[in-house]
């Protein structure tokens, strides 16, 4: 990823007839991020130049979000910018509240259980509707293991800024 550029989400398509857009969200509280003035755009989450859209609009729509950038004022326009990559700088982002967590924060923890055992490094997330979920890897190649753990209170016991610590057994 870009240098200081922390990924919210993806364009998930154009929305009407009015530039509007569907937001695959990162995240839960999109909210606080309708008071940045602008996001910035790029095709790849690598990151190869971040171009700036001032924002319009945000709405919550359904169980997602719409957006409304300055200048994509029809669907053609919409449909151009359609899976480009959402970020935002981290010194733009709004500051979290205690227990709260952007997705860029998470992602390289490493991941112990309640009895010390090592069970890898946060690879990804993904979200499933119902909550996030940490993809956690261990190992590369044919050794590799990846478990799926659900990010919610009954699992993820804390973390920190070295480690999340989660009430899951080694062989599960």
């Amino acid at each position: 990823m870009a240098q200081g550029m922390i990924v919210l989400g993806r364009i998930a398509g154009p929305y009407g007839l009015h530039g509007w857009v569907k937001l695959n969200a990162y995240g839960d509280d999109f909210d606080a991020l309708g008071t940045m003035p602008q996001w910035w755009l790029a095709t790849a989450d690598e990151g190869e130049v971040w171009t700036p859209y001032a924002l319009q609009d945000l709405k919550s729509h359904g169980k997602g979000w719409i957006v409304k950038f300055v200048g994509v004022d029809d669907r053609n326009a919409s449909e151009a910018i359609d899976g480009r990559y959402i970020a935002a700088p981290r010194d733009a982002l709004p500051k979290t509240a205690a227990n709260e967590f952007y997705w860029a924060d998470l992602v390289g923890l490493e991941v112990v259980n309640t009895s010390g055992e090592r069970l890898g490094k946060v690879s990804k997330l993904l979200s499933s509707g119902a909550h996030e979920v940490l993809c956690v890897s261990d190992g590369e190649g044919e050794t590799m293991q990846e478990r799926l753990l659900p990010f919610v209170a009954q699992v993820v016991k804390s973390v920190d800024t070295a480690r999340i610590v989660v009430e899951w057994g080694a062989d599960w």
